[in-house]
């Protein structure tokens, strides 16, 4: 069990430096050809900063493993509500931009409510996998458009601050790039067979695995990201990091795993999925009381994500 546990771990650090490096060389070379930093943070970095998840979940599905795959990322979106807006919420009370109340988080519930018709035979086909990709597409260019006609060099999306501000080398940038696949390739790979080799040690499902280590290990990234913003008074960053983490998770991250392979999730369940949307859901009504997010609320996310603890494990 112990060599599992160290898997992990070294999955998690290798995952975690690997999309660093992604991201810097990937954004430096994009805006080398001509890229606005608005574009480039709308997609080569927001596919970087996703990246863990992405390779862990076509990983699993190319091992069969599509209880991991998909149950990473149900249980990461209800981990980053749940979890990681819960504790950035008690650690500061978070304001919520109109723009991610009135487009951001509908285009996230409208995802989930597709997952969740997707997976009612607990399967994802290639063809609902390239619709899936569509729409993470469609999100990208509305958003693009919709931020240029506002005369906006920003936009409430999870990573366009984490676009380098100082270039380096054409090879250096290149050394970046070619680096970080190789960590995520090699992270994804312990990582996986760490959870893999723990749910048989202690005798509970993959999809237990997968919607709650997994999870959390390819969210930790997020969590950093959002208490440290929260801390700092960066509640765009705070909130629009987990909002749009979602939308990638569902639409870029399954719709790329599932096209690549078809995965079944026999093992994840309609009660994760419904937890999924519940907690998406909820975020609602918590997000319109002034238009923050405050401790009370932060502690009854902590509190609905400790109730789903209790119902997986037994």
């Amino acid at each position: 069990m112990f060599l599992m546990i160290f898997l992990l771990i070294i999955g998690i650090v290798l995952l975690y430096f690997g999309a660093e490096l992604l991201v810097k060389g990937s954004a430096n070379l994009a805006m080398r050809c001509g890229v606005s930093a608005l574009v480039a943070g709308l997609t080569i970095v927001a596919f970087g900063t996703s990246a863990p998840e992405l390779v862990v979940s076509i990983k699993a599905g190319l091992d069969g493993l599509g209880d991991i795959a998909v149950g990473n990322v149900v249980g990461s979106n209800i981990f980053n509500i749940a979890v990681i807006l819960g504790i950035s919420s008690i650690l500061r009370p978070i304001k919520v931009h109109l723009n991610v109340l009135r487009i951001d988080t509908p285009v996230m519930l409208a995802a989930s409510v597709f997952l969740m018709v997707v997976l009612y035979d607990l399967h994802i086909s290639r063809m609902e996998g390239i619709f899936l990709f569509a729409g993470i597409i469609s999100y990208i260019v509305f958003t693009i458009i919709t931020a240029r006609r506002a005369g906006e060099t920003k936009v409430d999306f999870p990573v366009e601050q984490l676009i380098p501000e100082k270039k380096v080398t054409l090879g250096l940038d290149m050394i970046f790039v070619i680096c970080g696949l190789g960590l995520l390739v090699l992270g994804s790979r312990f990582f996986v067979d760490g959870a893999v080799g723990l749910a048989r040690a202690i005798g509970v499902s993959e999809a237990v695995i997968g919607l709650t280590i997994v999870a959390l290990g390819t969210s930790l990234p997020e969590l950093a990201t959002s208490v440290i913003a929260a801390i700092k008074k960066e509640e765009d960053i705070a909130i629009g990091n987990i909002i749009g983490s979602n939308i990638f998770n569902i639409l870029a991250i399954l719709g790329v795993s599932s096209t690549i392979t078809p995965l079944d999730a026999t093992g994840v369940g309609q009660v994760s999925l419904y937890f999924m949307l519940g907690t998406s859901v909820l975020l609602l009504p918590f997000m319109r009381t002034g238009f923050v997010l405050n401790r009370i609320e932060g502690a009854l996310l902590l509190a609905v994500y400790g109730g789903y603890m209790y119902y997986l494990w037994p």
